[in-house]
């Protein structure tokens, strides 16, 4: 990765532009992690704060990288990135071409797929689209005659590899500030006992006896419950969600 460069942020007799950028750059490593995204939205508004989200991204995604192969989930990377892209700055646009060209988090995949049409639309908070190419990238992982009939058996799901489905869940996080995701879903499940009758409501999948229609049912933005999105095939019942959850992906197996 090339050495980043402030952009210009504009002449200033005073220095009163850099200064600030030093500020800025202090307040996000000394912040705490709970308390960041507010901070990084307030950033994202003007050329000064874009440049400070910069270099603290650069640095930031640096020392994860240096770690090895797990698939990274670095909510606050996640988040500068879709404040940066979201921003349509020309120098914050350039930034990101230039230093994070497929986003931040490593598109793994053991037979071959390419995730990062999904994390594009996951930067970009297009969550029904998302969601979407989501199952036909499981429908991919499945193989060939899944693709035709457009979705997955829950015998399917079982021989996904790992990594794939680490990788999408690590973009449904990241890109959801740890909102959305399988693993956000298996925890629930987890902590309700695995009662999936506690489960749907919980999020919002079900209204008493009533199951959400898809898809004008469903809330395509971070106001949905937690753990609502990706739907997961969730149409076709209990039992695709039961192996996704049930995968060893999840394990500690699995880095």
């Amino acid at each position: 990765m090339n050495t980043f460069s402030t952009p210009s942020v504009g002449a200033d007799p005073n220095s009163s532009a850099s200064d600030r950028l030093a500020a800025e750059l202090t307040r996000l490593q000394t912040t705490p992690a709970k308390n960041l995204s507010p901070l990084i939205t307030q950033l994202g508004a003007d050329a000064v704060g874009q440049a400070a989200l910069m270099q603290y991204l650069q640095t930031r995604y640096q020392s994860a990288t240096n770690s090895a192969s797990a698939v990274t989930i670095d909510l606050i990377a996640g988040k500068i990135y879709q404040t940066l892209f979201q921003s349509a700055a020309p120098a914050a646009l350039d930034f990101l071409q230039t230093h994070f060209p497929t986003g931040v988090v490593p598109l793994r995949s053991q037979v071959g797929i390419d995730y990062q049409p999904l994390q594009m639309l996951l930067a970009q908070q297009e969550f029904q689209a998302a969601d979407q190419l989501t199952l036909q990238n499981m429908c991919e992982l499945a193989g060939a005659t899944a693709v035709q009939r457009k979705w997955i058996y829950f015998t399917e799901v079982e021989q996904f590899p790992a990594i794939d489905l680490q990788t999408i869940n690590a973009l449904w996080l990241v890109y959801s500030e740890g909102k959305f995701g399988f693993s956000v879903q298996r925890d629930l499940w987890l902590s309700l006992g695995q009662n999936w009758d506690k489960l749907w409501p919980k999020i919002g999948w079900k209204d008493g006896n009533n199951w959400t229609r898809y898809p004008q049912g469903f809330t395509w933005d971070l106001t949905a419950p937690k753990g609502h999105l990706p739907l997961s095939n969730q149409l076709r019942g209990v039992r695709v969600m039961a192996s996704l959850l049930a995968h060893p992906a999840w394990s500690s197996d699995h880095p």
